[in-house]
């Protein structure tokens, strides 16, 4: 009886030592070895930590919160007019040349006019001048450029001056830096979903 018990026992080590083992040190992204040390290496995701919004006065705290709401308001179209660049992009022909293109450009602008001029009437100057920034930001492009790529450079300029006499430059270029620092962790708040 004795016996029996012991080989069984014997048995089922043995087979417990033959299964495959997951190694240690599989479980890390990756290791590093450094002088002879085997150490473990972790990818951690970034995280943006913001400070504490300090307002100098109250007038300086309701612009901050005018722009917050601006920048919710038009970032969507933004967003939404650099999806739409790329599907243009690639549905038009690289060879269609004059009519063709201004066919499929004109019902392109036909079908977003019809879907947005109500809303962009309704918008102010400043949210516009927002919108010109976002655009550029999401399409790495300023709207001025595209206006004369896709409707040619008469176009291009009539809309520019439309825009500089309501106090707007096409020609705008975003600044996540420098100029629009407030606008990029604004828009940075609103994607971590803080704001």
């Amino acid at each position: 009886m004795r016996l029996s018990v012991t080989l069984i026992l014997i048995c089922f080590f043995y087979l417990a030592q033959a299964q495959p083992q997951k190694p240690f040190l599989s479980r890390f992204d990756s290791i590093v070895v450094v002088d002879g040390d085997t150490l473990p290496h972790f990818n951690l995701h970034g995280i943006n930590v913001f400070p504490e919004k300090k307002f100098k006065n109250r007038f300086d705290e309701q612009q901050y919160w005018r722009l917050v709401m601006r920048v919710k308001k038009v970032l969507p179209y933004a967003r939404e007019a650099a999806v739409l660049l790329k599907k243009y992009e690639m549905e038009v022909p690289a060879d269609a040349k004059g009519k063709d293109r201004r066919a499929y450009i004109r019902k392109a602008e036909d079908e977003l006019m019809k879907k947005y001029e109500s809303t962009f009437r309704k918008m102010s100057i400043n949210d516009g001048r927002v919108l010109i920034k976002l655009i550029d930001r999401e399409t790495n492009t300023v709207s001025y450029d595209i206006i004369h790529e896709l409707k040619g450079g008469f176009s291009a300029t009539f809309w520019q001056g439309v825009a500089r006499i309501f106090g707007n430059n096409l020609k705008t270029q975003y600044d996540p830096l420098g100029e629009d620092r407030v606008i990029e962790i604004i828009v940075q708040c609103i994607d971590m979903g803080v704001i």
